[in-house]
């Protein structure tokens, strides 16, 4: 994923926020590798959002699952996810709001964590960024 697609892919993010009049977020992309190519913040969001979206693409990527198949397993095995939290250099926030980034032909490609309103709100968020791509919002759910 170029830095441009993931640019735009933060933008849209970000306006489909403003659009829903959502709370002010801030939206992270990462690479494979797990590196940021964009961290963006309205200037009103909160302290820590920076870290919690951070976390949430981390994880993802980390896990290889949508942010929604990562809260069924931190329901499901808590004191796994408690200590992966602590080994990973970014943690790891399982819960909406954190998504795969898929082509069309399922190729992973990176992640996004947004933070700033419910999880449920981040993730409409994510997946609006990620459709204005034309590529695929991987959430933990069967789309």
């Amino acid at each position: 994923m170029s830095l441009a697609v993931a640019d735009r892919i933060v933008d849209a993010a970000l306006a489909a926020a403003a659009d829903h009049g959502f709370p002010p977020m801030t939206v992270v992309v990462l690479d494979l590798g797990g590196h940021p190519l964009v961290v963006k913040r309205d200037e009103r969001s909160g302290i820590g959002r920076v870290e919690i979206a951070m976390g949430k693409a981390h994880g993802c990527l980390a896990m290889g699952f949508g942010g929604r198949e990562l809260a069924r397993r931190a329901d499901a095995v808590p004191k796994f996810f408690t200590s992966i939290g602590q080994v990973l250099p970014h943690g790891i926030v399982p819960v909406a709001g954190g998504a795969l980034i898929r082509d069309d032909k399922g190729t992973l490609l990176g992640s996004i964590g947004i933070s700033g309103g419910t999880s449920d709100d981040d993730e409409i968020c994510a997946i609006a960024g990620i459709t204005s791509e034309g590529l695929v919002a991987d959430t933990g759910d069967a789309q």
